[in-house]
């Protein structure tokens, strides 16, 4: 598979013109990146009206998703989520039909929430049977229901997997629920990337989702920023006529050419044998998983690269677990009072699996930490007092958490992306969720100002 965005790049900085343009290190090496860092010079192509390498690359990357299409982006999934939204509601009668709804399982990633308000949308929260801090399972009976108890009719339901633990939503089933009610699902995939060169695939796209976004830095070989925005086939007409305005909403006016060429780059790595490597370090992950569960260890999740390990069922924290990877030279992808997470890809070597295994150990000793034993659930949803694009555009003040009894949420609480938030904006601060907040070591918070 060709690259035509590192192809011209590199032509480019071998042809010593002289740059009389933007950037202003003028490619002299001081990081040693800066001279393939160019900008949308002529032939380099345009990301939002592009018409030359950019659209040749990305049809590349469409051809290997097996999607409508396949959007880059150089802002993250953080991007993505908020062309969706866009998307989603573009075609909304306000004036008939009042503010566009969104079901939402409420792990949701912040990016998501800012959209909302940005966007006016309202949101009915799609709370889980079972929830923790990062996931938020939902049923397809649970969807039917939510779908029953509205008295308007959504625009989207929005759902994140595999969420920050590695559970993953039954996405088939859910989309088979929206397909009944004429509504498109969108997905938060922006650690699941890698799902579609899985065999079976266990993308998003190809279980029925409507559109959704990859964080391609996550999971495959791409810098940081490098994303997907994917449009399914079955999408509404407007979803691929329309995503590359509704990406220009949001996005910068000046892409990261470093990026496009890893998102270029990226393409050939995955039509050649980034699936037999995914096939290899998916199955060294299983063997890890199974070596610990046998020492002790209470795995969760099903994410096949993300490894989920419950410190709680072991008798300490996720924060201690981490600090005893740390010392055996392991940084873990996340922790909490509960969970610690490691993530792996194709690039980690043997040393890395077997570091991690020799630092776990058993769990019959003391790793350190104790948690103190507590509730961290949300017993009911906190109340909506206000709309969330009036609260978030409301003038906020930052205030101690004791004092935040009765008050309106400015900000959303999201403690990691993508959790479920203590408190969304618009929502009350009560007894239970300043006890949560003090429990996960929150003193002030950002409220609506009298």
């Amino acid at each position: 598979m060709d690259t035509p965005i590192c192809d011209f790049v590199n032509r480019y900085h071998k042809s010593g013109v002289s740059r009389l343009h933007m950037p202003g290190h003028k490619g002299n090496a001081l990081l040693g990146c800066e001279p393939l860092d160019i900008t949308e010079v002529a032939g380099a192509d345009e990301l939002y009206e592009p018409q030359g390498i950019i659209a040749q690359s990305e049809q590349n990357a469409t051809a290997l998703f097996g999607t409508a299409h396949t959007f880059y982006s150089t802002e993250g999934s953080s991007h993505c989520i908020r062309a969706m939204l866009r998307l989603a509601t573009e075609q909304w009668d306000t004036a008939k039909d009042g503010p566009p709804l969104i079901l939402a399982a409420r792990n949701a990633h912040k990016a998501f929430i800012t959209a909302a308000a940005l966007l006016d949308l309202d949101i009915a929260w799609l709370w889980p049977q079972q929830q923790s801090l990062c996931s938020c399972p939902v049923s397809a009976q649970q969807l039917k229901q939510a779908f029953a108890a509205q008295t308007r009719r959504p625009c989207a339901v929005y759902v994140t997997s595999p969420d920050y633990l590695g559970g993953m939503q039954d996405i088939a089933a859910l989309a088979v629920v929206c397909q009944s009610f004429g509504v498109p699902l969108l997905v938060d995939n922006a650690h699941g990337a890698y799902l579609r060169f899985l065999r079976p695939s266990q993308h998003p796209i190809g279980l029925g989702a409507t559109a959704c976004c990859d964080s391609a830095h996550k999971t495959l070989p791409v810098l940081t920023g490098g994303a997907y925005l994917h449009i399914s086939t079955t999408a509404p007409q407007n979803y691929t006529a329309n995503a590359r305005q509704a990406l220009a909403l949001f996005g910068s006016t000046s892409p990261s050419y470093l990026v496009l060429q890893s998102l270029d780059a990226a393409n050939r790595y995955l039509a050649m044998d980034y699936p037999a490597k995914l096939a290899q370090c998916a199955e060294q992950v299983a063997l890890l998983t199974a070596q610990l569960q046998q020492n002790g260890w209470v795995v969760a999740g099903q994410e096949p690269l993300k490894l989920t390990l419950n410190a709680a069922a072991a008798g300490t924290t996720g924060y201690a677990v981490a600090q005893k990877l740390r010392r055996a030279a392991v940084e873990c992808e996340y922790a909490d009072p509960y969970f610690v997470v490691l993530m792996f890809a194709p690039g980690n070597k043997q040393q890395d699996f077997q570091r991690a295994y020799e630092a776990l150990g058993q769990v019959n000793y003391n790793i350190g930490q104790q948690l103190q034993p507590h509730n961290n659930t949300l017993q009911a949803p906190p109340v909506q007092a206000m709309r969330v694009r009036n609260a978030m555009l409301a003038p906020h003040e930052c205030i101690e958490i004791e004092q935040a009894l009765g008050r309106v949420c400015g900000s959303p609480m999201v403690s990691c992306p993508p959790a479920i938030p203590i408190v969304s904006s618009g929502e009350l601060f009560g007894e239970q969720e300043i006890a949560l907040c003090r429990f996960y070591g929150v003193q002030k918070v950002d409220v609506v100002a009298k």
